[in-house]
């Protein structure tokens, strides 16, 4: 199995993308995966737009999603320099001064645009290890192809049980964490921030901040923008930084899902919405602040 994933790496791009022309005809019309889940999601975040305008935000939403496979499995075998081409970031140096004075940094992201291409691309430009962590594959060999492909720059993946012994462990170090934030936290134990977000009362993870508060780390938001087919533009905010005396955890995510509505709304088909992000239900015990925006 590895080697025939390594030998689709060498596949030149533009020969990849008639499949995802394929993967996209086969999922959206012919299986129809999770066809019914996009749209009632994309309904309920989107109750201004026509019927029409929300079905078009699906489509594209598919096709997306079918070029960021092929994509990914072109970048897995690309070099630094056609990374570089593909992904550009617009002020990496504010990752550059970060590790210049000593601090570490808590870079989130979501499954928005080209996820693969952005770890990889950031392993290029910031020249620093990066952490990230992750969810080991069923299948071993499948693991351990992701894992090699996605730390050939420099970045080095934790899985999700070992993160706080890596955290602790290591705290010491500047590090870089990147964590992909929209994920919903699906454990009972696991801590949650509820929100409305798209319309919609929703879970995230608040172990961000309290990463970044234990770290004393500056918090980026990284946005990315698909400028054409395989071409993007990654731009890094701050989101919070030290000293956190009077910043809660939560407000760091509110932070996070404020910026990421924002890119949503302007481009909603380069999300996935395919993941599933209200699988869970707001429980009648939540309290009605908790589904407010925290103070900026």
């Amino acid at each position: 199995m590895q080697s025939l994933l390594r030998l689709l790496t060498r596949v030149p791009l533009h020969l990849l993308y008639p499949w995802s022309a394929l993967l996209y005809f086969v999922a959206y019309h012919v299986m129809r995966w999770r066809r019914d889940d996009c749209e009632r999601d994309v309904a309920n975040a989107f109750p201004d737009k026509s019927a029409s305008e929300r079905a078009a935000i699906i489509r594209r939403a598919y096709r997306n999603l079918a070029d960021t496979l092929v994509e990914a499995f072109w970048g897995f075998g690309a070099s630094a320099d056609a990374i570089k081409r593909r992904v550009a970031i617009e002020n990496p140096e504010i990752v550059h001064r970060c590790v210049e004075q000593g601090q570490s940094v808590v870079l989130l992201t979501a499954h928005y645009g080209n996820w693969e291409w952005l770890l990889l691309a950031a392993g290029v430009h910031f020249g620093i290890e990066i952490d990230v962590v992750y969810q080991p594959q069923r299948v071993a060999a499948f693991d351990a192809f992701l894992r090699d492909a996605r730390c050939r720059f420099g970045s080095r993946l934790i899985p999700r049980n070992e993160f706080i012994y890596d955290l602790l462990s290591r705290a010491e170090q500047v590090r870089a964490y990147a964590l992909i934030a929209d994920q919903t936290p699906k454990h009972k134990n696991d801590p949650r921030h509820w929100t409305r977000f798209l319309n919609q009362d929703t879970a995230f993870f608040v172990g961000a901040g309290k990463i970044a508060k234990f770290l004393d780390a500056k918090v980026l938001y990284v946005r990315m923008r698909r400028v054409r087919r395989g071409h993007y533009s990654v731009a890094l905010s701050t989101i919070a930084e030290p000293p956190y005396e009077e910043v809660e955890d939560v407000q760091i995510v509110e932070r996070y899902a404020r910026n990421l509505e924002r890119d949503i709304r302007e481009s909603p088909s380069d999300w996935l919405w395919l993941q599933k992000k209200w699988k869970i239900r707001r429980p009648a015990t939540a309290t009605a602040a908790d589904a407010k925006p925290a103070a900026r």
